[in-house]
């Protein structure tokens, strides 16, 4: 397990009432690599936040194993949370004070050095905005200084449980930037989210769970896959015509507006069963997959696993 920052095995975790009993986490395996940004992705109520929970020692599993920095938790949690910063739910800031006062407050208190207060806000990009008020921070730099705050001890590993909710276009490009350049610099970030593209932007590996249990895990390369997915074409006639030639040469194809989304990697086959009709190609695209189809595919009607009369599912 040592070769790991975090590594679950068998990880179960069940909600018992009156109504029932939730199941959500189920028997999941994890295994996050050192270096680099790792995705935790899933839909809402697939597990993601309990899981989180479980391994910060905020909540206890009802079977399963954990390890952080190869040790054991939440028996060893005293000796790895110095290790670990972690951003879960929305932090607690004095709103009248400035960025830089909060920090030096959170440093005096946890016994870190002034000089982790400078080389934080440096690192998530506030410098220059440190001595404005926190309640004048936009909703990117109220989340980075958040990130700040975990820094203050230089923790090998940061959890980041879905940074970019609430966040319009630019506020997610800061935290993207920001946790881009935490993943360069040697700490193993474990990122949390079901934003697919700025995942993909980041992350180096990933995981998807769906009903508390994995479905696949790797690179994003490897995940994404190297080839084509198919390819958009427009012919000079008409796209309905094109569909059912193709579907008569057994080609897997939908009408999208005036183009087709066909489902063949080879192009020189699709341009030829549609030449033999007399029908030109007047454009052929390739469609290359991404992480967000990978993750509409592994999970399409995933939801947490329920008996009883419960319904619905923890984050």
């Amino acid at each position: 397990m040592s070769d790991y920052v975090i590594e679950t095995r068998g990880l179960h975790k069940e909600f018992r009432s009156r109504r029932g009993t939730r199941v959500a986490v189920a028997d999941l395996d994890l295994a996050v690599p050192a270096g680099g940004v790792h995705g935790f992705l899933g839909p809402n109520g697939s597990g993601k936040t309990t899981t989180i929970r479980m391994l910060l020692g905020l909540a206890r599993a009802t079977r399963g194993e954990m390890r952080l920095f190869g040790q054991a938790v939440p028996q060893a949690l005293p000796d790895v949370l110095p290790r670990v910063g972690a951003v879960v739910e929305s932090p607690k800031f004095s709103p009248n004070f400035t960025g830089r006062q909060n920090l030096r407050l959170l440093a005096m208190a946890g016994g870190a050095p002034a000089a982790r207060v400078d080389a934080a806000l440096e690192t998530v990009g506030l410098v220059g905005r440190d001595k404005d008020r926190y309640k004048s921070y936009s909703l990117g730099m109220k989340q980075r200084l958040a990130i700040a705050a975990t820094l203050l001890r230089d923790p090998a590993l940061l959890i980041l449980d879905e940074p970019t909710n609430g966040l319009d276009p630019a506020g997610i490009r800061e935290i993207r930037d920001t946790i881009r350049d935490l993943g360069a610099s040697g700490v193993t970030v474990l990122l949390s989210s079901h934003i697919l593209a700025e995942v993909q932007q980041v992350c180096d590996s990933a995981t998807i769970i769906g009903r508390g249990r994995m479905l696949a895990s790797g690179s994003v390369s490897d995940l994404i896959g190297g080839q084509d997915a198919g390819h958009r074409v427009r012919v000079d006639g008409d796209p309905a015509t094109a569909f059912q030639v193709l579907a008569a040469a057994g080609v897997s194809a939908r009408i999208d507006g005036d183009a087709l989304v066909v489902e063949d990697p080879d192009g020189a086959r699709i341009s030829r069963t549609l030449g033999g009709a007399g029908l030109w190609v007047s454009e052929l695209v390739p469609q290359r997959r991404d992480l967000e189809s990978v993750f509409l595919e592994l999970t399409e009607g995933e939801a947490l696993g329920h008996t009883g009369a419960t319904t619905g599912g923890a984050a």
